[in-house]
């Protein structure tokens, strides 16, 4: 398995001497109750006594990992620290399956399987807390998350801090209506792991989080249904800002992706993606947008500048790409050089490739700027041909490039003739291979 609630008002506050706990009774919760963990203390014994409903608010510097199983729990730090335990005191059922774990919100799951066999776990928050410290355990083993939702429904993860950390940031694994939001979430380049992956759930929102120097930044992955990732920063990640791998529905809306070394948004892997990606900024890497083996969606307003290819659908013999809407974005000044020997071949100069794709719609796009500034072995505004990069075979079929505007590129349109149905009305725009292409 790859993988914000306010607190309530007290009224007054009971010290338990046994177990180094404060209790209070709520105000507007029948029952509910707030609890104070001090520096040193221990989180999971004021877990463990803890109603359904309570809220659990920690403070100082703690070094233990922590499960969560009751509906309703609230656990938020107030200036709270949690390290990393050593291995021998990581004894929750999450870190003694990935190595140790900070926080895990598990539900009836099997975690060594992946089947959830019970209920899940509800209405858990997690908020507040600096975690830092934790490191996965084997070499290439990305399994091991600093927090951890498994088999959950309605969990909140809010305004928290993953620091430094060799070791994944945010999962939510096997979950329903989980949101991820506002937390500050920096890698360690050591670690070749994701900074927030959803994988297996349903209608997951990811939105307004800052993830720097991991692998993946963001990623829904493995039968993902309908994640909402909205308003994100993805900086220097080694691989990709933004990913949907093998996921249905996802909406990739307003976020920024920069300085990515290969990707800024990959989508792929999913025959009925049904992916909207809408009003993103991309700039700094390799490809702006990559697409392959995906069909279904819109790409729209999208801002992408400043990278070796601004929009790539490519498309293998095994591994079709089409069916997409293209419409409304700006395409600016991708003139970086990416050399042949970091990538399957150099590339350079490249605003739109449709690279063997099939029922592409391309219209009303700004396209300009795209100049190839090192070796390519195609460049332009819009590309539309068989694979000059890889030597694939697969041929553009029924693609419309129709209504752009096109400033500055080289050339502004290229069609290496390849392929049947493919229609270029509309455009305006001033050199074309072959020269017919331009109105």
């Amino acid at each position: 398995m790859r993988r914000t609630i306010p607190l309530l008002t007290t009224m007054a506050l009971t010290l338990l001497v046994a177990s180094g706990v404060v209790l209070g009774a709520g105000i507007g919760s029948a029952g509910a109750q707030s609890s104070v963990v001090g520096p040193g203390e221990s989180i999971q014994r004021a877990v463990n006594a803890a109603d359904p409903g309570d809220t659990i608010v920690v403070r100082g510097v703690h070094r233990e990992d922590v499960v969560i199983r009751k509906n309703g729990i609230k656990l938020r730090g107030d200036d709270a620290v949690i390290e990393a335990p050593t291995r021998a005191k990581a004894d929750s059922p999450c870190s003694r399956t990935f190595g140790p774990e900070a926080i895990c919100v598990l539900g009836d799951e099997n975690i060594k399987t992946g089947k959830l066999e019970g209920q899940r776990v509800s209405d858990v928050s997690v908020s507040g807390f600096t975690i830092r410290g934790f490191e996965i355990e084997g070499k290439g083993d990305n399994d091991a998350f600093v927090i951890d939702v498994i088999g959950a429904r309605n969990a909140t993860v809010v305004g928290n801090r993953a620091i430094g950390n060799v070791a994944s940031g945010i999962n939510a694994f096997g979950s329903i209506n989980t949101t991820v939001a506002r937390n500050d979430v920096t890698g360690d380049p050591r670690g070749e792991v994701e900074g927030i992956n959803i994988s297996d759930g349903r209608n997951t929102k990811i939105v307004n989080n800052v993830v720097k120097d991991y692998f993946i930044g963001i990623e829904a992955d493995a039968n993902s249904v309908n994640a909402t990732i909205a308003g994100n920063k993805s900086i220097g990640n080694s691989l990709v800002g933004i990913s949907s791998f093998e996921a249905t529905g996802t909406k990739m809306l307003s976020n920024t992706t920069r300085r990515n070394e290969v990707l800024g948004i990959f989508l792929g892997f999913a025959e009925r993606a049904n992916a909207k990606v809408v009003g993103n900024n991309i700039s700094g890497g390799a490809w702006g947008i990559l697409v392959y083996d995906a069909h279904r969606g819109s790409f729209a307003g999208n801002n992408i500048h400043d990278n070796c290819a601004g929009m790539f659908f490519e498309a293998f013999p095994s591994q079709p790409v089409g069916d997409f809407e293209v419409k409304g974005n700006t395409v600016e000044n991708n003139t970086r050089s990416c050399r042949g020997a970091n990538f399957d071949s150099p590339i350079s100069g490249i605003g739109i490739a449709l690279i063997g794709a099939s029922g592409m719609e391309v219209t009303g796009n700004q396209i300009s700027g795209n100049i190839p500034s090192g070796p390519t072995p195609a460049s332009g505004g819009v590309v539309v041909s068989t694979d000059p990069f890889v030597g694939g075979t697969t041929k553009p079929m029924n693609n419309s490039v129709i209504g752009n505007h096109f400033g500055r590129n080289k050339p502004d349109i290229f069609w290496d003739e390849s392929g049947s149905g493919n229609r270029f009305v509309g455009n305006l725009c001033n050199m074309s291979v072959p020269t017919r292409l331009c109105n």
